[in-house]
């Protein structure tokens, strides 16, 4: 069977300086869809020569995961675990924070000198308790990193999880499936998505019908768990993020950049980065 559309979220627009935002999750209709937490999705725009770059310097994290997505532009990461790398076109950064780290995602030095578009998407995906104070690690992929899976009219780029019996290159310690997914007009897809997990699907660009139900651009579809599968029609030229993973169902205390359980360990998350036990933040060239 296939599942059913329970609901479609629009996208709350909250602009960061000159940076345009919209933020699909959470907005005014849903909190999260567990264990998915938080999307922001910056652009498309495009910069002018000479530019400032995105404004998203050296932060903490502690007990979730962040998931960049870059479909124009490019993006610098550096953190304080050590890890610096400078992410392209079609790429992804994957960032377990775990038990703290401190990084910044910025515009890298040539693309503030000339501009040009850019359009980045980042998703926040929790973490169970019993995983909030693993050791911080970071993931960077180039697009060329990434199987593009050919599909009827469409490609899956499959970041992390298996599909079609291949596996993505990241190793999700939650065993999630993450994936962007290019539509033709007219190409008809079928996702697989088992009935117990939550499904994440956005519409980055372009619009789709997802099990009859159209899906236009900017909108967050949210799915009852009656089925195993998603039927997709691209009624545009469509860029998906498509992905699911198993319901946490624990507490959520959310506070600034720290997700955790309860109000005491947000207080010890905000103590422990006020001590440096971090780490140091990254020097940005």
């Amino acid at each position: 069977m296939t599942r059913t559309v329970r609901a479609l979220h629009a996208p709350v627009r909250e602009d960061i300086g000159d940076l345009v935002t919209r933020r699909p999750l959470p907005g005014q209709t849903a909190a999260n869809i567990d264990p998915f937490l938080f999307l922001n999705h910056h652009g498309p725009q495009t910069y002018a020569p000479h530019n400032n770059g995105l404004p998203f310097g050296p932060h903490p994290h502690r007990g979730f995961e962040t998931v960049t997505f870059i479909v124009e532009g490019e993006l610098a990461h550096h953190d304080s675990t050590g890890h610096s790398s400078v992410i392209g076109p079609g790429g992804v950064q994957w960032m377990t924070a775990g038990s703290g780290i401190v990084h910044a995602e910025v515009s890298p030095r040539d693309f503030k000198e000339r501009g040009g578009p850019m359009e980045i998407l980042q998703l926040w995906v929790n973490l169970p308790a019993r995983l909030k104070f693993t050791p911080p690690e970071y993931q960077g992929l180039q697009a060329a990193d990434i199987p593009a899976i050919a599909l009827d009219g469409a490609t899956l780029n499959l970041i992390a999880g298996e599909f079609n019996g291949q596996r993505g290159p990241v190793k999700s310690i939650t065993g999630h499936l993450v994936t962007t997914v290019s539509l033709k007009p007219g190409a008809r897809v079928t996702l697989s998505a088992p009935h117990d997990r939550s499904v994440f699907f956005y519409v980055v660009r372009g619009a789709v019908r997802a099990s009859e139900v159209e899906v236009p651009q900017w909108r967050l579809a949210e799915f009852n768990g009656d089925g195993n599968s998603i039927n997709v029609e691209a009624m545009q030229d469509s860029l998906l993020l498509f992905g699911h993973g198993g319901p946490i169902n624990e507490p959520i205390f959310a506070h600034g950049p720290f997700v955790m359980n309860t109000r005491d360990e947000i207080v010890q998350a905000i103590q422990d980065y006020q001590a440096g036990k971090f780490g140091a933040e990254p020097v940005i060239a």
